[in-house]
């Protein structure tokens, strides 16, 4: 993964192009979020823009695009290729969050693509999904788009911001400090985004294994 950012950072600007819209793309279309989040590429795009390397507005666009095409493509994966699809090694490793994305497309319907474009692991299966459970086409390309849109632009607008902040503060302080404080803030991140997904495991299989009846005391086992 290193060495796709590294190599999205140093490319000319239309390699750099092509290279973000095909990695987008192929998120949902191939199933490679599970390597790679699209949503790194589209925000790898907006710090590019931010140093003047490609436009905003064009990489917007594409982004966008993308977005929606990859999607459209997992949909008709889905639909033509059907259950077979949940057979793939890539996706039996993970059968309790396709389970859950399956059951939250069969509980909210084109809300689900919509909002299931904002977390990584939907956002590389629902429309898959979508198209496995025949969701009208016309449907799931509204929802599709709208998510993309709002999605592809916050994507590209962080990555520009937040590239942008970067370069003001590196003028400041200088680089060494600037990615020192960097790399405190990401790992920070990373240990709050496993103790939150860590808790939520821990309550569910709280809730799953208490077995209380009225008169009898409630039996509580905890999974480690």
């Amino acid at each position: 993964m290193n060495a796709v950012i590294g190599t999205v950072l140093q490319v000319t600007p239309v390699v750099a192009y092509l290279l973000v819209t095909l990695l987008v793309f192929a998120e949902d279309a191939l199933f490679i979020g599970f390597i790679l989040p699209g949503e790194t590429a589209a925000i790898l795009g907006g710090v590019l823009a931010s140093q003047r390397s490609l436009n905003l507005w064009l990489i917007t666009v594409l982004v966008v695009l993308a977005a929606i095409i990859g999607d459209t493509v997992g949909y008709e994966v889905g639909r033509r290729y059907g259950p077979r699809l949940l057979d793939l090694k890539l996706l039996r490793k993970r059968r309790q969050k396709l389970d859950d994305a399956r059951d939250f497309l069969a509980r909210r319907g084109g809300t689900a693509v919509f909002l299931g474009r904002f977390t990584a692991f939907f956002r590389a299966v629902m429309p898959a999904l979508a198209g496995l459970s025949h969701m009208p086409y016309r449907r799931f390309l509204i929802f599709n788009a709208a998510g993309g849109i709002i999605w592809g632009t916050a994507a590209v607008l962080l990555g520009y911001f937040a590239g942008n902040a970067y370069l003001a503060l590196a003028k400041s302080i200088g680089h060494t400090v600037t990615f020192s404080f960097l790399g405190i803030a990401i790992l920070g991140l990373i240990t709050w985004h496993i103790r939150k997904q860590r808790k939520a495991r821990n309550e569910k299989n709280l809730r799953l294994v208490s077995n209380g009846t009225p008169g009898e005391p409630i039996r509580l086992e905890f999974k480690v």
